[in-house]
């Protein structure tokens, strides 16, 4: 028996070692540079998510603290002008004396206690201090020369004087507010209060608040840093230093750039800002920058929002994403492996039970965290209602203020009203006496007859006056006649002295407002048309009425002299008026047209091709009557 040779020869390797191999020194680096890939790719787009979360959020957290810069820089701008209302104030700058400087003196420093300014002073046409209310500091202004400031220099040519700087003889920042002191069309001095605005500053570092406020020139006149203040947040050119410096705007402060090691922007009025550590360490911060313009000044708001937790959380979701690949890829090689190695099965199992933990973990912080915004969340919602409750009961309050300054203003028609039923029922009681004494009856009894008239007619002034001064509610039900009488019956006075022509073509309806609110409306638009027409021979009021839908208009049109356009602008603006001050308060209309708001209409206002003004007020209906009202 031969052998077969064949079954001693060597078998030639077998071709399943070089997948092995591929799977062994391959397949771990692959591994890795995808992880580390999609742990980077997460990283990025993580970063890019909480920047865009970030941003919503610092929205409104800019538009809350610019409004708030806003509010602190308007309380002060009416107070100047108070001023002109001073007699010493007027005196002191046509004849300038001891006496006057020291009342003057004396007014202002009471002033500026009570409004809690850093200063108060006057100023005549050349710019020298006459009166001031630090008068008694060894650093008063009195006797200086400001000339140089910008704000004079406006406020003495009639434009309202705005500037910041550092004053020149205390060194210390402040706004400045200027008006001109006008005395018969003419500017006699310039009225100049100061402001220190450091509260800001102090509330922004107490809420752990970022950020800083710019002016005009780019120079940082706020902020929650010190260090910031005072620098550039944009280069200056030679020429532009040379031209602040002169000015003495900012005193001699060197005036250095606020410069960051790297600026990316990320869209309009919004960029990405990194600077130095302030502890002076190699570490660098970066900020998320939001810029917004602030109302009535060429300044700017900027937010700084840190991005410190932004970028460790966005590391955190990139070794999520990161370990999360490597465990798929981790748990694919064990199932292909778990028929072959018991052991490797094992390990990733409680690999996968130790990455479940984790994320349980995870979970539950994260739950916890959605917790805790929902209860922030309903304390927002809680202080906004409060809020509104508020800004409720202050429109309430300036109702009944404008209804008691119409009051006062008619308080000499009330008292010319009363003053003659007064001295008729004086006469009438004399004579009744002596008719009595003789026995002439009839004619007593005629007089007395004749005091009940006069007495009834004194009752419905004084209870068209108590209906006028009460309080309403936003919502109630008016008669519109009804009110139109009460309006006439009020201003009965101006309208018999005025030789008034009065069309009234309009149908009763009831309307869906209080009627002492409709009235306070009605009071307003008629007493304004009455004003516009005082020059006016013939004077003409129309009442005409419509009805839309489910609302009724009433246009109330007059024929005097008009409204310019520029003060069309400011029409319904809060203390806006072009009235004399002892005429009007610039309330009247913004109040209608917040009653007619409250009450869910308008109030808005035409201009005629034929000439004078027409104001339509919009309220709606109550109930839509079966049939048309006959006009009235």
């Amino acid at each position: 028996m031969k052998c077969d040779p064949t079954l001693y020869r060597a078998s030639t390797p077998a071709l399943a070692v070089k997948p092995r191999l591929i799977r062994h020194f391959f397949l771990p680096p692959l591994i890795i540079l995808l992880m580390l890939g999609l742990g980077y790719a997460a990283y990025l787009v993580s970063e890019r998510i909480g920047i865009r979360t970030l941003s919503e959020t610092g929205e409104r957290q800019l538009e809350l603290h610019a409004r708030g810069v806003e509010s602190e820089i308007s309380k002060y701008t009416y107070l100047p002008s108070l001023l002109e209302l001073e007699d010493n104030v007027s005196k002191l700058l046509t004849e300038p004396d001891g006496e006057h400087r020291q009342a003057v003196n004396t007014y202002l420093e009471g002033l500026n206690r009570r409004s809690r300014s850093r200063a108060i002073y006057v100023l005549d046409t050349t710019g020298r201090v006459q009166a001031s209310s630090n008068w008694r500091d060894n650093d008063s202004y009195l006797g200086e020369d400001l000339s140089f400031r910008a704000y004079f220099q406006d406020a003495v040519r009639g434009l309202p004087g705005r500037f910041y700087g550092i004053g020149s003889t205390t060194g210390e920042p402040g706004y400045y507010l200027a008006h001109g002191l006008e005395e018969r069309g003419k500017i006699i001095g310039v009225a100049v209060i100061k402001v220190r605005m450091e509260a800001l500053e102090e509330r922004w570092q107490r809420a752990r608040l970022e950020a800083f406020v710019s002016d005009e020139n780019g120079i940082i006149i706020l902020s929650s840093d010190p260090a910031r203040r005072l620098k550039s947040v944009a280069p200056l050119t030679p020429d532009v230093k040379e031209r602040l410096a002169r000015s003495l705007q900012y005193y001699w402060w060197p005036l250095n750039e606020l410069q960051p090691l790297a600026r990316e922007r990320l869209g309009e009025n919004v960029e990405k800002l990194t600077f130095p550590a302030m502890d002076n360490s190699e570490r660098e911060v970066s900020y998320l920058a939001q810029t917004r313009g602030l109302s009535d000044t060429p300044w700017h708001f900027t937010l700084l929002t840190p991005l410190q937790d932004l970028r460790h959380e966005a590391i955190t979701q990139g070794v999520l994403m990161g370990v999360a690949f490597a465990l798929l890829a981790i748990l694919l090689i064990a199932w292909n492996e778990r028929r072959k190695v018991i052991a490797t099965r094992l390990a990733a199992r409680e690999a996968l039970e130790e990455a479940n933990s984790q994320l349980e973990r995870k979970i539950t912080d994260r739950t916890a965290d959605l917790r805790a915004s929902n209860e922030r969340l309903k304390g927002q919602i809680r202080e906004r209602r409060q809020a509104e409750e508020t800004l409720r009961r202050a429109q309430d309050e300036l109702v009944q203020a404008g209804k008691l300054a119409a009051i006062g203003q008619m308080s000499t028609s009330i008292a010319h009203e009363l003053n003659q039923p007064l001295a008729a029922l004086r006469t009438l009681s004399g004579n009744t006496v002596r008719f009595l004494e003789r026995g002439a009856l009839d004619t007593a009894s005629t007089n007395l007859r004749t005091m009940n008239e006069l007495i009834d007619r004194m009752g419905r002034i004084t209870a068209s006056l108590r209906s006028f001064a009460r309080r309403g509610d936003d919502r109630g039900e008016a008669s519109l006649a009804k009110a139109v009488d009460a309006t006439l019956q009020v201003l009965g006075t101006r309208l018999e002295n005025s030789n008034l022509r009065l069309h009234r073509d309009f149908s009763d309806q009831k309307l869906a407002i209080d009627q002492t609110r409709l009235e306070q409306i009605l009071v307003n638009l008629i007493g304004n048309a009455l004003d516009a027409m005082q020059a006016q021979p013939q004077p003409e009021l129309w009442l005409e009425g419509e009805r839309t839908d489910d609302k009724y208009r009433l246009r109330v049109r007059d024929n005097g002299h008009g409204i310019d356009s520029e003060a069309r602008k400011h029409l319904f603006e809060p203390f806006f008026t072009t009235k004399p001050g002892e005429q009007g308060l610039g309330l009247g209309l913004t109040l209608s047209a917040s009653l007619a708001a409250a009450a869910g209409g308008s109030l808005s206002v035409e201009h005629p091709a034929s000439g004078g003004t027409a104001f339509t007020l919009s309220l709606p209906l109550l109930d839509a009557p079966s049939q048309p009202a006959e006009p009235i």
